[in-house]
């Protein structure tokens, strides 16, 4: 078994990788890192693009990075239910025409090893998408083809003339987006985004489209098609500065107060309420321990927090071994996914309206606070149910936090759906309105008809 950092989940750990990763993928990663450090803290959130079963994320971990491994189901079946089974970060996903449904300026690295994504079609508009989601000064790591075509390409079995103009185009792509080239080496070749754009505002006067957008919110994602032009980045104040704001290394990030909020970029949102929130968090989870213990022992490892706000709850269980799907309801009041992003976490929009994009029984806790009081008029609530019940593995637990009336409308609904459930009051004491719903999804089978 590979190393564990502290703070880093465990997981039990195979080679994995097949043809991607001939020598296994923590060999593959130790070339990375040989090329650009993934141990200093700089890079923490990662994106692995057509994942396969999640290996190269599965290893990162080890390294301290969490990676959002996604990939459609497709000819080679469930390989996103099989990351997930292993306790693995990941989701089913594709790019087609919509924006991936995380925010802009997301993640510190990008990843594709033979993803089968043609990042040269379409005026390169799939690259122009990853550019979105990946912060100012991020790397994008290719490997595979057309990389060192001219060396692989009868191992590729695809003609030369296909290989060259694949590489041209996504050469050409990148360097329309201002991506400095770094280093290409054996299959592998890495890419870093600016710090921000005042050079590339300078250059596309040289280069040809895609020119940078104008009236766009960056971050949002939830069914918003995809543009064949740049993501504008912040504005700075001199060509050194970074876009948006400096990030701390990890794991101080997790507690520094992030620059969306520091920048008076959400409205409403103070460092003092990101402070207090931090607090909040930390005294619900202790709450927790006296009534989940099994949380805190090692028997949970996918966790998933329906209504994140600014990620205090996985916060406060990064020295636990889970990892957390952060979601921030696509209709929240305020965007904060960004700001969960910028602490070192992972996470993405969703609206609970709808089916989550992943397999049955994937997660073995899901924690709620407020969805219900949310959602209540927006659609039945017993969907919302039935969609947890599908993806929490049996014996799993489910939290949910809100006022009695709710929790009542819900505790009749999970009832029939033979969940084991009881209410307790708020940890601050009975006089809070907000209540507790401690749930365990149970094992059962239908009786036989007669």
């Amino acid at each position: 078994m590979a190393k564990d950092y502290p703070g880093s989940p465990k997981i039990h750990q195979f080679p994995g990788g097949g043809t991607m990763f001939p020598r296994g993928a923590d060999a593959y990663i130790d070339d990375i890192n040989a090329l650009i450090s993934l141990t200093d803290g700089k890079i923490r959130t990662a994106i692995d693009t057509g994942c396969g079963v999640a290996s190269c994320g599965a290893y990162l971990l080890n390294r301290d990075i969490i990676t959002m491994s996604f990939a459609p189901r497709d000819t080679h079946e469930a390989q996103v239910q099989f990351a997930l089974e292993r306790g693995v970060p990941a989701m089913i996903g594709v790019m087609a025409t919509q924006r991936l449904p995380y925010p802009a300026r997301a993640f510190d690295m990008a990843h594709c090893s033979r993803c089968l994504i043609p990042w040269y079609d379409y005026d390169g508009l799939y690259l122009i998408e990853v550019d979105r989601v990946l912060r100012p000064g991020g790397h994008w790591i290719l490997s595979g083809p057309p990389i060192q075509w001219k060396k692989h390409y009868q191992g590729w079995e695809r003609t030369q003339e296909d290989l060259k103009k694949e590489h041209e185009t996504i050469e050409a792509v990148a360097k329309r987006l201002c991506w400095k080239k770094l280093i290409e080496k054996d299959d592998l070749a890495i890419w870093q985004k600016p710090i921000n754009h005042v050079e590339c505002i300078e250059s596309r006067r040289i280069y040809k489209t895609p020119h940078i957008c104008k009236n766009d919110n960056a971050d949002a994602a939830w069914y918003k098609k995809m543009k064949a032009c740049i993501t504008p980045l912040p504005e700075v104040s001199s060509p050194d500065e970074a876009a948006g704001g400096e990030l701390k290394e990890w794991p101080e990030r997790a507690f520094s107060v992030p620059p969306r909020i520091s920048k008076g970029s959400i409205p409403a949102l103070t460092s003092k309420k990101f402070e207090d929130d931090n607090i909040v968090w930390k005294e619900r989870v202790t709450h927790y321990k006296n009534i989940i213990p099994a949380l805190f022992q090692g028997k949970y490892r996918n966790v998933m927090d329906m209504n994140a706000y600014l990620g205090g709850f996985v916060a406060a269980l990064m020295k636990y071994p889970v990892w957390v799907m952060n979601v921030v309801p696509a209709n929240s009041d305020y965007d904060t996914l960004g700001v969960i992003y910028e602490r070192g976490f992972i996470g993405t929009y969703h609206d609970w309206c709808e089916a989550f994009s992943t397999y049955p029984r994937t997660y073995d806790l899901i924690h709620a606070t407020g969805v219900f009081s949310i959602y209540q008029d927006r659609c039945d609530i017993t969907y919302i149910l039935l969609e947890m019940d599908r993806i929490l593995r049996p014996e799993g637990t489910v939290i949910i936090r809100d006022t009695v009336d709710v929790l009542t409308k819900v505790q009749s609904i999970t009832d029939r759906m033979r969940w084991k459930s009881r209410t307790m009051d708020h940890e601050s004491g009975p006089f809070n309105p907000e209540k507790i719903l401690l749930a365990v999804k149970t094992y059962w089978t239908a009786e036989p008809s007669t």
